[in-house]
């Protein structure tokens, strides 16, 4: 083994052997610019979906977020 080489993390291998989500993360790593395209895709598909099944499907969105928000809010407080 080449002394070399960088190890990818374990959560990285995770993430690029995710079928749906692991190609947007290698697109993401190739080009930064690439994550507005898949905020403009999420941002419509948002949009659609409140158009079909109204607040609710606004609210389910909202509530898959909390995660997010609440890890963002943690690593703020830390300071990271």
């Amino acid at each position: 083994m080449n002394t070399n080489t960088k190890r990818v993390p374990l959560g990285m291998r995770i993430l690029f052997a995710t079928p749906f989500f692991g190609q947007i993360a290698r697109d993401i790593q190739k080009d930064i610019n690439s994550i507005y395209y898949a905020l403009v895709i999420l941002v419509t598909c948002v949009v659609l979906g409140v158009k079909a099944w109204g607040l609710v499907a606004l609210a389910m969105t909202a509530l898959a977020f909390v995660p997010v928000i609440l890890i963002t809010l943690i690593a703020i407080t830390l300071g990271k």
